[in-house]
């Protein structure tokens, strides 16, 4: 008897605009963004960093997200199909049964999202001439609401989740089928919103500077949250079940050793990581 299961059978279409559906998972998404923007408007308020800089800064990552995320998903997972419809990458219709509908972009990659956000915030820092590690280290402050936040999404999708539990309890996704799993998806984004609380207190601690520290843990904590939790996941493509670590975990490697070599070498990153935030203070139109 699954005592504790619970079923699970959201319509992932919230309402419809004429034929056009808004989902919960781009509502949520967006919403993410909204919240973790707030976060880091906040630390700007505080530090007394005009505004200015923070709304371009906000277009930059909502461009590297958005392309980050949906090109990685695209090369990442579903390489060979997108190479033969390439256009399917670039606009949200598919073909069904021999005609394009809309289906919205159904394929983002959270690893692709770092990418882009990270190829962005440098080409930003680069045009205006900020400190990267200093921004990285506010920037690390909003993400993981906004992560949580996309994985709760995933949840309302009823996608991404875990594998089956011993069937006593867990969570039943009805519209695929009726076996209680691990509700990865808020796993995850438990484990996200920690993670950005304890970002947000070491930040505030007397020992921190703006070196890349902050940063460093978000890397480490971010990407081994989601190595540990991929072990519960159900694979999402085929060719994961003969890999000894799945797609997700071998991408999230590289990100934690990242950030460990950060830590490692902290003394160093702070000598070539110095940079003055006061012409930032005042100035409001460039």
């Amino acid at each position: 008897m699954n005592l504790v299961a619970v079923l699970w059978d959201a319509n992932p279409e919230m309402i419809k605009i004429g034929s056009v559906p808004v989902r919960y998972y781009g509502v949520l998404f967006a919403l993410g963004i909204i919240l973790g923007y707030k976060i880091v408007s906040y630390v700007f308020d505080k530090e007394r960093i005009s505004q200015f800089y923070l709304d371009k800064l906000l277009l930059y990552i909502i461009v590297g997200t958005v392309v980050g995320a949906r090109l990685g998903h695209c090369l990442f997972y579903e390489f060979d199909y997108y190479m033969q419809n390439p256009l399917e990458i670039i606009i949200p219709f598919a073909k069904v049964n021999g005609t394009y509908q809309y289906v919205g972009f159904m394929g983002l990659a959270s690893h692709g999202g770092a990418i882009g956000v990270l190829l962005a915030i440098y080409l930003y820092c680069r045009k205006y001439k900020i400190g990267v590690l200093w921004i990285l280290d506010k920037i690390a402050l909003g993400v993981p609401i906004a992560g949580a936040f996309i994985r709760f999404g995933n949840f309302m999708n009823s996608e991404i989740y875990g594998k089956p539990t011993d069937g006593s309890w867990g969570v039943i996704f009805a519209n695929d089928d009726m076996i209680p799993r691990h509700p990865t998806q808020l796993y995850e984004a438990f484990g996200y919103i920690i993670t950005g609380v304890f970002l947000w207190f070491l930040y505030h601690s007397h020992k921190v500077k703006n070196n890349g520290v902050v940063f460093a843990y978000f890397l480490i904590l971010m990407f081994s949250t989601r190595f540990i939790l991929e072990f519960f996941k159900e694979d999402q493509v085929a060719f994961e079940q003969n890999m000894m670590f799945n797609m997700g975990q071998w991408l999230s490697v590289p990100f934690i050793l990242i950030g460990v070599l950060m830590l490692v070498f902290q003394n160093k990153m702070t000598n070539i990581s110095q940079f003055n935030s006061s012409s930032l203070v005042e100035s409001s139109t460039k």
